[in-house]
């Protein structure tokens, strides 16, 4: 794989520096961020068990092919590396023929071209669907939307999982099929959303492995409404409805909803924000599916202990983290610029689980979040952040009992 890699780069360049210099523009970009924290007693006791101390670097290059204004090929590359680990999968140790390993990572790879009101993207693609709650990652597939001045209509098929080659195995094959129509009037914005996930024997996928035939949709809506100097509100619902067959035999009807909305009021040098959230859970006397749950792609960051915030490595014990589900939590926070390069911002987070556990605890705690944000020249910034979680009885886990906290600081910058 890496020297078929390297190949292709190398091909990439020479293409490059051959072609006439009319035939294409090329746009180069990127992204750098280093980080250093320190996450203790995230299992909610003062074992120690999941405590970690370390730095890591995560790389992005883009580049782009520009064709002209209505066809471009884009293409964007990662590199990610924890300092001093040699594991396989990381070049983060002292380097050497055995330890210098590869930790290049293809994120997107695919065409950009319109065709009258049509805009078709194909190939390894971005694409975010209901803030996240609903998806926010990387997929490979296509995408054609229209667009008709104040509408747009997007049509997107995601490969889940390919079943192969074979007999059959066609029936293992998991695709989302995802319409996305988004409509403007002034300053507001409407985005209904329907998600089918579907596949005839989804076994073979390894976050599906106990179901067989799955027929399951979402629908939902986003609003958005902009005040001005800043300011603005958001909401969004979404239902997740449809069946799945099970392998023990039988099946479940699937019953769950999410609810969200936050906003940001601006005042001067300050802003005031918040936002709540609920996501079913599944209560264990009903034979339906109804805790709120997506396969694959869902990805929404709240709170730096309990939401994986900045230093997204770990979430606190018993927490959703990023994958909401089972849940209410609610924010509240201020923002202050103190400078043109310098803010500082403060939150205060509450959060529940939707159904108790086993034990009858619901109460995951109260969080507590400070971030400053410093421009230390253009482009780059560098960010210290530290949270402190009052754990309630659905964080602790044995004896012990602790409360997580987190200290960190990132360096970064984009261009």
């Amino acid at each position: 794989m890496k020297k078929l890699l390297t190949g292709l780069l190398a091909v990439g360049l020479v293409l490059a520096l051959t072609l006439p210099a009319a035939a294409f523009d090329s746009e180069f970009g990127g992204y750098w961020r280093t980080r250093a924290y320190m996450q203790t007693d995230f299992t909610g006791s003062d074992t120690g068990a999941q405590d970690t101390q370390q730095v890591d670097t995560r790389t992005r290059l883009f580049y782009t092919a520009v064709f002209s204004e209505d066809f471009k090929f884009v293409n964007k590359f990662e590199f990610n590396l924890t300092w001093g680990d040699t594991a396989t999968t990381n070049a983060g140790g002292i380097a050497s023929s055995t330890n210098d390993r590869s930790v290049f990572r293809l994120k997107n790879s695919y065409v950009n071209y319109n065709l009258g009101s049509f805009n078709f993207l194909i190939g390894l693609q971005p694409r975010v669907l209901n803030r996240g709650f609903l998806f926010d990652d990387d997929f490979a597939g296509a995408a054609m939307t229209y667009n008709g001045g104040n509408f747009s209509i997007p049509f997107i098929w995601m490969k889940a999982y390919e079943g192969g080659s074979g007999n059959n195995k066609n029936d293992n094959d998991v695709d989302y099929y995802v319409l996305k129509p988004t409509f403007t009037f002034g300053n507001t914005s409407l985005t209904p959303t329907l998600v089918w996930i579907n596949s005839k024997d989804a076994s073979k996928w390894p976050v599906t492995t106990g179901n067989k035939k799955v027929n399951v949709y979402f629908a939902g809506l986003d609003a958005d409404v902009k005040f001005g100097n800043g300011s603005a509100a958001w909401f969004t619902g979404l239902y997740e409805g449809g069946s799945a067959d099970l392998l023990a035999g039988g099946s479940v009807d699937v019953k769950a909803y999410l609810l969200a909305l936050g906003g940001t009021f601006q005042l001067g040098a300050f802003d005031i924000h918040g936002q709540a959230f609920y996501a079913t859970g599944d209560d264990r006397g009903s034979q339906d599916a109804e805790a709120f749950f997506v396969p694959k792609g869902q990805m929404y960051y709240w709170a730096e202990i309990m939401g994986y915030g900045l230093f997204d490595n770990q979430a606190s014990a018993n927490s959703c983290a990023d994958k909401i589900s089972n849940i209410q939590a609610a924010n509240i926070g201020v923002g202050f610029k103190a400078t043109d390069k310098l803010k500082f911002t403060a939150d205060v987070w509450h959060a529940r689980l939707a159904k108790s556990d086993v034990k009858g605890n619901d109460t995951l705690g109260t969080e507590v979040d400070l971030r400053m944000t410093y421009a230390l020249m253009k482009n780059l910034n560098l960010d210290l952040v530290g949270a402190y979680l009052f754990a309630g009885d659905a964080t602790y886990s044995g004896k012990g009992e602790s409360n997580p906290y987190e200290i960190g600081a990132q360096l970064s910058f984009s261009f």
